[in-house]
């Protein structure tokens, strides 16, 4: 693995002592820390309402990273290095205009490239780059890293859009969405356009259907407040289910450049057929989980949960049936899904190919399965090709289906980084091409509100479904009324 060192920065994280950083950002620069690639000049700063020290805060990392990062990774060494490179500064974002301290901290070296990470609310996006601007720390030089989602309807999100850019040019502001990061995912662009294989097969002349499931075994964690306000849908659909479409429907860009495939997914944002609260029961299904068994362990419902309306119509499963209306896909549907509380843990992305259009097998040969494109995301990343092969044996041909695995843990050995390693260090490269441009999120709240404004019209409350089951009833039915089934297993 290349591992290029990157130039010097400071890194600003607002919600410095919250779970998003704990968890997630700072265990990221830890190991981009451990693997050489941090200077030795490069500064994290933490920024939250609490009056704490330096010291206090690097007791709290030092907590959040023995708790997030795997066993034996957290090194001695390596933590006095990084330890050292953290600082704290006080700042109530709404109510505070003095900005001095980190004004002072960052102009000790006005020269550095400044990442301003914004892990709060969407809500204060727009705040805090003001009050970067008043108090003169950015620059030419300078990021701005916001975090899904943005808005809660296509409105907010333009107010927040336009707050935000203000102050930040375009190429300054990184959208992020995590599992653009992810290694399978970048793999769906080396699997298409690098292999001669895949791309003359990638069309409607070949492709039967393709599903897109994201399932999570967890409640709402003690983030019902959050989840309150967005559900599933928004949560979810409105921006990882969306962009894995859109990296597996667009066109081959001209090169693996950010504009150039950027371009190409906004093409198949806008190609998205219309919902209509008349189509809704035939291709939407929302489900909200009642209480019933997780692995074993059993779990509350949603309505019981800490801080959710009794009364909630708050969706925490979704799944769709979506066109994209081009000449490439024509009659191709594409079936999103995604809930809290089920069975299992993982993301992944199935490629069903058609069937074989004459079979010459003789009865008894076994069943003749359509070949299927599996990538999986998570827990595991992994690609794998079902074929259809001779069982090894005499006494004529018997048919069974077998996978072909690329494993990236078994096939290159080694430690993949987590997305959020990358993508930071994309940000201080100013590389744009992993993060969502401004149309696309735009474009992406235009379709989703279709299906906020179906619900409305039809005034449904969510279907319920038992924790730990794979959703509700209908969600098995809208696949199955088109002679499919989901996937499930290997």
């Amino acid at each position: 693995m290349v591992n290029l060192r990157a130039e010097p920065f400071d890194c600003v994280v607002f919600g410095g002592t919250g779970d998003l950083a704990l968890r997630k950002l700072l265990p990221a620069l830890y190991h981009r820390d451990r693997d050489g690639q941090l200077p030795d000049e490069a500064r994290i700063i933490g920024v939250s309402r609490a009056r704490r020290s330096t010291e206090d805060f690097i007791d709290t990392v030092q907590g959040g990273l023995e708790r997030h990062l795997a066993p034996g990774e957290f090194e001695p060494g390596v933590w006095q290095r990084f330890a050292a490179r953290l600082r704290y500064v006080p700042i109530d974002v709404v109510e505070s205009r003095d900005w001095s301290e980190l004004a002072t901290l960052l102009g000790e070296a006005p020269e550095r490239i400044r990442v301003f990470y914004l892990a709060t609310s969407p809500d204060l996006f727009g705040t805090i780059c003001h009050r970067l601007h008043e108090a003169g720390v950015t620059s030419a030089e300078s990021r701005v890293v916001l975090e899904k989602p943005i808005g809660h309807d296509l409105a907010s999100a333009r107010r927040i859009n336009d707050e935000v850019a203000s102050v930040f040019s375009e190429p300054q502001i990184f959208r992020i969405d995590h599992y653009l990061g992810k290694e399978t995912v970048q793999n769906l662009l080396a699997l298409r356009f690098a292999n001669t294989l895949f791309e003359p097969l990638w069309n409607s002349n070949w492709i039967d259907h393709v599903q897109i499931t994201v399932a999570e075994t967890i409640g709402t964690e003690g983030r019902a407040g959050y989840y309150e306000g967005a559900g599933a849908l928004r949560d979810m659909i409105q921006n990882h289910l969306l962009q894995l479409l859109c990296l597996i429907a667009m066109e081959p860009p001209q090169a693996v450049e950010k504009e150039a495939i950027r371009d190409e997914k906004l093409k198949v944002l806008r190609a998205l057929g219309p919902i209509r609260a008349e189509d809704a029961a035939a291709r939407i299904v929302r489900g909200q989980y009642r209480a019933g068994a997780v692995r074993g362990e059993a779990v509350k419902g949603y309505l019981e949960e800490a801080g959710v309306d009794p009364d909630s119509r708050t969706e925490t499963f979704v799944c769709l049936k979506v066109d994209v209306r081009n000449w490439r896909w024509a009659g191709v549907p594409f079936y999103l899904r995604t809930g809290k509380r089920l069975p299992e843990r993982h993301s992944e992305v199935v490629v069903y190919f058609r069937p074989v259009r004459h079979d010459i097998f003789p009865g008894g040969s076994g069943e003749m399965t359509p070949n299927r494109l599996v990538i999986q995301l998570q827990p595991d990343e992994s690609i794998r090709l079902h074929l259809m092969a001779k069982e090894p044996g005499p006494g004529g041909i018997r048919l069974k289906e077998a996978p072909l695995n690329l494993s990236f843990a078994e096939t290159f050995r080694q430690r993949f980084p987590d997305a959020y390693e990358r993508l930071l260090m994309d940000v201080v490269r100013a590389n744009g091409t992993l993060f969502m441009r401004r149309d696309e999120v735009e474009t992406a709240w235009q379709w989703t509100e279709q299906v906020l404004n179906a619900w409305n019209e039809k005034g449904d409350r969510p279907k319920p479904y038992t924790a730990g089951s794979w959703g509700p009833s209908a969600a098995i039915a809208l696949i199955e009324r088109d002679g499919r089934t989901w996937h499930e297993g290997a």
